[in-house]
């Protein structure tokens, strides 16, 4: 499953996969219990695939940083835990992604970066990130 099926949903923990379209939205299920729930055209949700991290330059879709994390932790869950302190989750974050723009990005986004990343790892989602972006890492593998 790619990133363009897996959403956030503003108001609710974690990450969802899109099941199907219904007249008035879609049916989501949750990744960290698999509830199934009603999802109306009236609530923010976010596609994984559509956000961007701010950098000093430009913009780097998430597929990209959540593949630089995957490449430093080796496809294991992140070294520092998202209920780390602020400094701690930057300077991970600045290990990364070292161009990143700390006056947009603030340490809440980075928490749910890191989040998801531990979410889409522990539910081996991580090789969706290849599709579209093969580098000489990812072929030895």
């Amino acid at each position: 499953m790619s990133l363009d099926r897996v959403i956030s949903i503003s108001g609710k923990p974690g990450l969802f996969k899109l099941i199907t379209q219904t007249r008035g939205g879609f049916v989501a299920e949750s990744l960290i219990d698999g509830k199934r729930i009603s999802v109306s055209v009236q609530n923010n949700v976010s596609v994984l695939s559509e956000i961007a991290i701010y950098t000093l330059t430009e913009e780097v879709p998430l597929r990209q940083v959540l593949g630089k994390i995957k490449e430093k932790e080796n496809g294991q869950p992140t070294s520092v835990k998202p209920k780390d302190s602020k400094d701690k989750l930057e300077e991970y974050f600045f290990e990364v992604l070292p161009e990143y723009d700390e006056d947009r990005v603030y340490a809440s986004d980075i928490k749910k970066v890191l989040q998801w990343y531990n979410l889409l790892q522990q539910h081996d989602m991580l090789n969706t990130l290849d599709e579209g972006t093969k580098s000489p890492a990812d072929e030895e593998e």
